[in-house]
């Protein structure tokens, strides 16, 4: 009797330990993956439950809605042809990763001897890619009490950077209020955007400036640039003499011009040239080297 009871315990255990599996399911560590470019990056498709030898693994990836693959029938194909590799179980390794590999990827595993035969697990890889130099824009010259903009622009870095300014090598604060020694300041930076206004500048505003666009891949900053502040508009000034030289210049060589081309000629000289109508006295005084003259018509005395 307890042989056959332990007959059919061994028996319940083995059927339950080896009862098939009903599906196959698949899971991942991470359904959104972020990057920085030029790393190496491992997308998990970990296969929980399956039952069928071999089964087909393919991966996909999705961009801008269009669907291409990535590995199938057991080669990496598309652009990643030469830069990943399938690991086990199905794990895909991307090497060297670039900003065109941001996108969904989706891997699929079909397994035709189970109940539940395919499933599939969608992951999302964002490539952090560091700002290049920005491009700075800063005056040359500004005055006293009047209003400027500094301008900072960066298109490469993602995600999109974040800008701070720095004046003689000390980082600005976003709100000079919250400095003592800016308290006094004016400014205002948009870190979006890259913008440090000057409401009215001041003569502590002169010096060097740059800007530094930063965001999780790293930094980048532009060479320094010097602003100064005058007290008088010396630049509008110059602008204005230099405007009034051009002018008389131009006048000068206008009337140079007119003058070469006779617009000038006066009416003394147009009274000079007047010539007196001929006088019909009925006298012909011929030529003037003939020295005598003729009767042109007779006349009675």
């Amino acid at each position: 009797m307890a042989i056959q009871q332990r007959t059919a315990f061994f028996f319940l255990f083995f059927s339950v330990s080896y009862i098939p599996s009903l599906a196959v399911i698949l899971r991942t560590t991470d359904k959104t993956v972020w990057a920085n470019e030029f790393e190496t990056i491992e997308l998990t498709c970990l296969i929980e439950s399956i039952s069928t030898n071999n089964p087909r693994i393919e991966w996909k990836k999705i961009k801008k809605g269009v669907v291409s693959y990535v590995y199938f029938q057991n080669r990496i194909s598309g652009d990643l042809e030469h830069r990943a590799q399938l690991r086990e179980p199905a794990n895909l390794l991307i090497l060297n990763t670039s900003r065109s590999d941001t996108a969904e990827y989706r891997c699929e595993v079909a397994a035709i001897d189970d109940q539940r035969d395919f499933d599939e697990i969608l992951i999302s890889l964002a490539v952090r890619v560091k700002p290049v130099v920005p491009r700075c824009s800063v005056p040359v010259a500004v005055t006293v009490g009047t209003s400027s903009e500094l301008r900072c622009l960066e298109n490469e870095g993602f995600p999109a950077p974040q800008y701070s300014w720095f004046h003689n090598n000390e980082e600005l604060p976003l709100d000079p209020k919250n400095s003592i020694k800016f308290i006094n300041s004016s400014y205002s930076i948009n870190s979006d955007t890259g913008g440090l206004k000057f409401r009215r500048v001041r003569k502590e505003d002169a010096g060097e400036y740059y800007c530094q666009a930063k965001n999780d891949a790293g930094s980048s900053q532009c060479p320094p640039q010097k602003m100064e502040v005058y007290d008088v508009d010396i630049l509008g000034i110059f602008l204005k003499s230099f405007g009034a030289v051009v002018a008389m210049i131009c006048v000068t060589v206008g009337v140079c011009h007119a003058h070469k081309h006779g617009c000038f000629s006066s009416k003394d000289q147009e009274g000079n040239n007047y010539k007196l109508p001929a006088q019909d006295d009925g006298v012909d005084y011929g030529d003037a080297d003939e020295g005598h003259f003729r009767h042109k018509s007779s006349f009675v005395i």
